[in-house]
Parts: structure tokens; sequence; C-alpha cells
């Protein structure tokens, strides 16, 4: 028999230490692979109802802060990120027996909805649901949605008072069936505590969580599913879709602009968004390039951050084009007023090249049209039409 040497013996040794490792390799893969399909399953994983049976679930485009699973008899089981679960009950039926205490209860028909979140309104619109809020948590200044404004002077809706000190009493009178708050709830807690304890279920409304511009649009679905009106929400919810689907398709849906968004506050800090707020993408989804690139993006809650304006000149000035946000600060119509805010502006690529756009203070409560203002970034960046001034959400300053 011939003797092994001892290179041999290490190569023999490296040979099976490798194989090894390998088999290693691939049963951990193998292991990962189906532990994640069976994470995955328990995740798509209905909730049990006693006394109904799960039917099929809500398919969702771009939302993924809440989820609907629909049973039997026209129950809907609404599911919000870190908000809970609440069971709508058709009308002339009842909860089921036994249903978890975790479960929120909401009966249709509603009719007498507190609306505090500002950002619902406009959704509830979208789906001929503005009807259905008698309560809001804005006075009717503060609406730039006409249909609210116009209910509100009507008499059909009614001021209700704020998040942080709603009139219980009126809210009684009224038979509330509903309260929709923004997070805002979470900093007075006893409100949300004392609305229930009155038998008001709440529900926190989460859309400004979405990453995506339409993920905030298609909550529309789920306010359809408290009005029964799911067909109605489909159609609104397509148009926004097809607007972005066509600038996607575009040739030129890749532009290379970059576009500064931002306003000047009451202490001449520039506030920006940060680069995954919803604004910045939908930027991106125009085929733009948001600036400044290197604004904090988990560091906190918060979508946008103040900076001097002597950093934002540095990271900035050169941007091919400005949207001014007059949504906190108020409208601009002309370049003059903007320099009035600093002088340093006067330096900017944009506003030498005469592509200065401000929004109206309408965009932020829009929450249906975002489709559509994505197209309006894509036709300021691809227009050759130096006459164009007016779009739908924006103005061009001269």
């Amino acid at each position: 028999m011939r003797k092994v040497n001892s290179t041999e013996k290490q190569q023999r040794i490296w040979h099976h230490g490798f194989l090894l490792t390998m088999l290693l390799l691939v049963c951990t893969c193998i292991f990962c692979t189906v532990h994640t399909a069976q994470a995955a399953d328990e995740a798509k994983t209905p909730t049990e109802l006693p006394g109904l049976t799960y039917d099929h679930s809500m398919e969702l485009s771009y939302a993924e802060e809440f989820s609907v699973d629909y049973y039997n008899d026209g129950y809907a089981l609404i599911t919000i990120a870190e908000e809970g679960q609440f069971l709508v009950v058709p009308e002339g039926k009842e909860a089921p027996k036994g249903l978890s205490e975790d479960i929120t209860v909401i009966k249709q028909p509603l009719n007498n909805i507190y609306l505090v979140a500002t950002s619902a309104m406009d959704l509830f619109r979208a789906i001929d649901g503005i009807d259905n809020i008698r309560l809001s948590g804005t006075k009717e200044s503060g609406w730039y949605i006409q249909e609210a404004k116009d209910a509100m002077e009507s008499g059909k809706m009614i001021y209700a008072g704020k998040y942080n000190a709603p009139d219980y009493e009126l809210i009684l009178n009224e038979g509330c069936g509903l309260a929709i708050e923004s997070t805002m709830i979470h900093h007075n807690p006893e409100v949300q505590e004392k609305l229930e304890q009155f038998g008001i279920p709440v529900m926190v409304e989460r859309s400004s969580y979405e990453s995506h511009p339409l993920g905030r649009t298609e909550w529309m679905k789920l306010y359809a599913v408290l009005l029964g009106k799911e067909d109605v929400a489909e159609k609104a919810f397509k148009e926004q879709t097809d607007k972005l689907d066509k600038v996607l398709a575009s040739d030129d849906k890749d532009t290379g602009k970059t576009v500064a968004f931002f306003y000047i506050n009451s202490t001449g800090a520039v506030n920006v968004r940060k680069s995954n707020d919803y604004v910045s993408n939908m930027i991106e989804l125009a085929g733009g390039k948001y600036v400044p690139e290197d604004t904090g993006e988990s560091d906190n809650a918060l979508s946008t951050m103040n900076m001097q304006m002597e950093e934002f000149y540095a990271k900035a000035k050169d941007a091919d084009y400005i949207i001014y946000n007059s949504t906190i600060d108020g409208e601009l119509s002309t370049i003059d007023e903007l320099l009035a805010k600093s002088n340093l502006l006067a330096d900017f690529k944009a506003v030498k090249d005469g592509n200065v756009w401000c929004t109206g203070k309408n965009l932020f409560q829009e929450t249906t049209g975002l489709g559509t203002m994505i197209e309006d970034i894509h036709t300021i960046l691809t227009t050759e039409d130096d006459s164009l001034d007016e779009l739908n959400y924006m103005h061009k300053l001269k």
C-alpha cells in the first residue's frame, strides 16, 4: 500500500472540510428558505373570527400600512399597522360572540363620522363620502378642499374641536359612530380613552407613513370599506395609477434634472423633505432627482428637516428647478417675493434660468391627486413650452 505523504493528507483534510462547509451552507439555505416561506404564509394567514368564514383579501398595489380581509355575510376586518384591527359589521348584523377584545367593532351605516385627520378628507371626497362626515376637527377656514368648506358653510358638517380638545357633548349628541384621528392623538392618549369610554370607536390614520406616494392615495380603499363603496374607490384610484403609468412609460421618464423642494420658515431656516419622503419619491418617479441628497432618512419619524440657508445654498444652488412649498408658508406670486425671503436665492441656477414653481396651499390636503402631482412635475421637467405657467398643483413664479 502506497504511503500517503503529509501534503496529500492536508489536501484530503481541506477537501473534506470544504465539502462539509458546502453541505452546511446548502442545509442553511434550505432551512432559511423554508423558514422564510413559512413566515410569509403565516403573515398571509387571515385572522380567525368566531362564527365567520374567511372569503378573500383586498388586493393592494402600493399601500403597506393596512390590509383588509373579507368574511362571509359582508363582514370585513381592517388591520392598520401599529394601530390594531377593526371589524366592520354590516347593517342589521351583530358582532360575533367571543370576538377578541383587541378587535374594535365598527357598525354600519356610518353617517356621523368625526374626522380629525385632515389627509383623509380628500379620500372621502374621492369616494363621494363627505356626506358621511358630520363632525370636523378642522374649522371651515382651515380647509382647502372645496366640498369640505361648502359642507361646513351649509351646516351639513360642523366643527367639533381639534384632536386634543374635542367637544365631547356635541360628539355624543350627534350620535358619532367613528372618530378618525391622525397619529397626533398619541400625544393625548386620554382623549382616545375618553372617546372609547363613550362607546365611540377610534381609528388612527397612517396614510402619511406610506413610502410610495400612491400608497397614500390607496387609503381611499380603506375608507371605501367603511362606506361600502369599494367599486367607487377602485375607479378613482385607477385614474391616479394610470397617470403614473403614463409617466413611467414615457421616453423621457429619466430626465436627469435636479429639483429642490423647500420653504423658508420664520427663523430663516430652510425646511426640506428627507430623502425617503414621499415628495422626494414623487420627484424621482416624475423623472427628476431630488436635492439635497444627503438629508436624514431614519434618524427620527419626521419627514422634513431644517438646515441653515448657507448649508442649503452649498447643496442646492445648482438645482435645475425649484418648487417652493407654500402649504405652510403661504403662496408666492413672483420671484421678488421669493428673493425677499433670502437674497442668496438670486444665485441659484433655477432662479437665473426662470425655472421656479410654487405649490398651491391645497397640495397636502388633496391626497387623491398625487398621481396628478407626479404628472405635473414630469411636465415641468420635460416641457419646451416657455409660456406654460399654470398646472394642477403648481404655478410658475415670474
